[in-house]
Order: structure tokens, then C-alpha cells, then sequence
């Protein structure tokens, strides 16, 4: 089974917080997701393989460790985990970057592809799909689907804000995804958003209702 990780740090939840309040304008709301995005691809990438190579310090010439495979990819689903890519971008310039476009049907609530477009050497690369919110789990499995036709890569689920539901969800379908996330909220409300949440992520980052 995947493992789920929830970053329990006070900055991380004092940035919850701030998100979560409905008075958060639309401008501190991005900035915030960007931040938190930040701290997430820290945590997410701890566990990347390393080499050495030799360098030489003003001082001597020693042997320090490097990324030893540079090639990343991460994959905001559409439209909202667009607003966590510079946050990794910041950490890592390099990175590949795929869009998978997926919305929630209002009626069913079931996920549907609308857009797909992926870098060449998925293959050969560390993937991550990142997403603000995990809740019925619908989008992210439906995301992690077309990706596994693509690479045979592991693949990694980066959430703002997850429930069990949605955990339990990505788990079900798809038990050798890890997922890392900020927060584990409550629940499901009965319109299938989280609670207590911090409303749509994609109308936050936008402005649009």
C-alpha cells in the first residue's frame, strides 16, 4: 500500500488557516498555494536517489551528493493544480510539466477528460500529479489512469487538502500511489466537498464563481 503522508508543521497549518478563511483574497490566496506547494515538494522529494560527483570548494576538492536522476515531471490536473506548479517550479526549474484536464460532472459527480498533453520522456521520469484538493478521488484516479498508460514509473499524488474518503479512494484503485498532502480534513458533505475545507480551490485561484 502507498504510503500518505500529512506535513504537520505549525507554518503549514497557520497557511491552512488563512486559506480556509472565506475573507482570503484572490491574490493572497494564490500566493499561499504556491507557498504550501513549496513545502510540498520538499516533502514529496525526500526520498530521491542521490550520486556523487567531485567538486572543489575554496578550500579543497571533495565529493558531494547531486540528483541523480534530474528528469521530473509533474502534472497539475486542470484547472485548479495549476496553481501549485511554480511553487515546484521554484524548487526545481527544470521540471517537465503535463496538463491533464478533468472536471467533475455536476450531476454525477463523475470525472471527465476534457484535455491531455504530455512531455516526451515520461518513461524516464519521477512523475507527480498535483492537485489542491482530494475528495471524491474521482479526478485524481481518473488522472493516474491515462498516466499508467503512458509510464511505468512510480507515481506520486500531492493534495493541499485530502479526506479519508478521497484517501481511501486513490488506495482502492490505485495502491501503489504514495500521497502527500498538507492536511487530512474531516470529511465528504453531502454535495461531495470537503469539510471543513476551504471551498472550490479553482474558483479561489481564479476568481470566478
Amino acid at each position: 500500500m502507498g504510503k500518505v503522508t500529512e506535513i504537520n508543521h505549525p507554518i503549514v497549518k497557520h497557511k491552512l488557516t488563512q486559506l480556509r478563511n472565506k475573507e482570503t483574497k484572490t491574490k493572497n490566496f494564490k500566493d499561499i498555494v504556491k507557498e504550501l506547494s513549496t513545502i510540498l515538494a520538499y516533502e514529496v522529494t525526500r526520498d530521491l536517489p542521490t550520486e556523487e560527483i567531485e567538486i572543489e570548494t575554496p578550500l579543497t576538492k571533495t565529493k558531494q551528493p547531486v540528483l541523480k536522476n534530474k528528469n521530473m515531471v509533474v502534472v497539475p490536473i486542470l484547472r485548479a493544480g495549476l496553481g501549485m506548479v511554480e511553487g515546484f517550479t521554484d524548487l526545481l526549474p527544470n521540471l517537465k510539466i503535463g496538463h491533464i484536464g478533468i472536471y467533475r460532472d455536476p450531476e454525477t459527480k463523475e470525472a471527465i477528460e476534457y484535455f491531455k498533453k504530455l512531455p516526451d520522456n515520461l518513461n524516464e521520469s519521477e512523475v507527480i500529479v498535483v492537485d489542491p484538493m482530494l475528495a471524491t478521488g474521482g479526478s485524481a484516479i481518473a488522472a493516474i489512469d491515462i498516466l499508467k498508460e503512458n509510464t511505468s514509473k512510480p507515481i506520486k499524488l500531492v493534495n493541499i487538502v485530502a479526506c479519508p474518503e478521497g484517501i481511501e479512494a486513490i488506495q482502492e484503485a490505485h495502491p501503489d500511489v504514495d500521497i502527500v498532502t498538507a492536511v487530512i480534513d474531516e470529511k465528504l458533505d453531502e454535495n461531495k466537498y470537503i469539510l471543513p475545507g476551504l471551498g472550490d480551490a479553482g474558483d479561489r485561484i481564479f476568481g470566478t464563481n
